[in-house]
């Protein structure tokens, strides 16, 4: 299952950029130590790997995490030596985050624009603790006590990511199946506080959209299951499908292009931000 990661992924960064760590560091000093031996300033390197320089100069202090095109790209330009490539990988080792869902948690944290359609969990950048917590109780392995509290904190330690304090802030999109909010996870007194919590968030946080699909639907673009899409800084755009133990990040054009146009098809089947709202008061009342 999925609640912005998975059940068992649920960490992520908090903020615009990943606070700095010691693999951050040293990765950002290898390509600068590569970049000053090839005999390149920041901005020329930047122009190689379309990159601006204070990107780069982020990058080299430890500040941000590089995504994949950074990562290939500083690789052809530095001689192909693998350093980057092999090191890259280790460099989001977050507690609480499944393996295949760390490469997207580094573009998540640094995302400008992040759409996400769910069909089977409230997306886990929304949930509440109580709900966060129902969730990771639903699925087996249950987890011990040490780790259900490892992944609650981190995946609310994620949501953070909403903050309109970020520069740039985040323009967010959700669609999310009315049967997800009607399945009562944890119970009534659970549901009812994730209903106000998502009446708040809505109303709170203008970077956010939210959508509700209602039960009845009769033509529906996301029958092939959940989506999320993200835009980075650079306007490069990537995609990530997840099922039963396993992810996958999407980089390929033809293949964004076709989520692109599901998740169009969605946003225009779904109830408009405020007849949404009404059904989450609706349903709210009806508790």
């Amino acid at each position: 299952m999925s609640g912005g990661g998975s059940v068992g992924t649920a960490g992520g960064a908090g903020g615009g950029e990943p606070e700095s760590s010691d693999s951050l560091r040293t990765f950002g000093a290898v390509v600068q130590a590569l970049r000053e031996h090839a005999g390149l300033g920041r901005e020329e390197f930047g122009d190689l790997v379309g990159y601006s320089k204070h990107t780069v100069a982020s990058v080299e202090l430890g500040r941000r995490m590089p995504d994949p095109a950074f990562v290939e790209n500083a690789e052809e330009a530095l001689g192909n030596t693998g350093a980057l490539r092999r090191s890259a990988p280790y460099l989001s080792r977050q507690p609480g985050i499944a393996a295949w869902f760390r490469q997207w948690a580094r573009l998540e944290a640094v995302a400008i624009s992040l759409y996400t359609y769910e069909c089977r969990v409230v997306p886990g950048l929304l949930q509440t603790e109580a709900y966060a917590r129902a969730v990771s109780l639903s699925v087996p392995p249950i987890p011990g006590e040490a780790q259900l509290e490892q992944r609650i904190a981190a995946r609310l330690a994620r949501q953070e990511l909403l903050s309109t304090r970020r520069e740039p802030p985040c323009n967010f999109s959700f669609i999310i199946e009315q049967a997800v909010l009607e399945r009562y996870t944890g119970g009534e007194d659970v549901t009812r506080e994730l209903l106000d919590h998502l009446m708040d968030l809505s109303e709170r946080h203008w970077n956010v959209e939210l959508q509700i699909m209602p039960l009845r639907s009769p033509v529906h673009a996301g029958l092939d299951g959940p989506l999320r899409l993200l835009e980075t800084p650079e306007h490069r755009w990537f995609a990530y499908s997840e099922g039963q133990k396993n992810g996958r990040l999407i980089s390929d054009l033809k293949e964004i292009s076709v989520l692109h146009q599901r998740y169009a098809k969605l946003r225009s089947q779904a109830l408009t931000p405020g007849d949404s709202r009404s059904l989450l008061e609706r349903m709210r009342g009806a508790l």
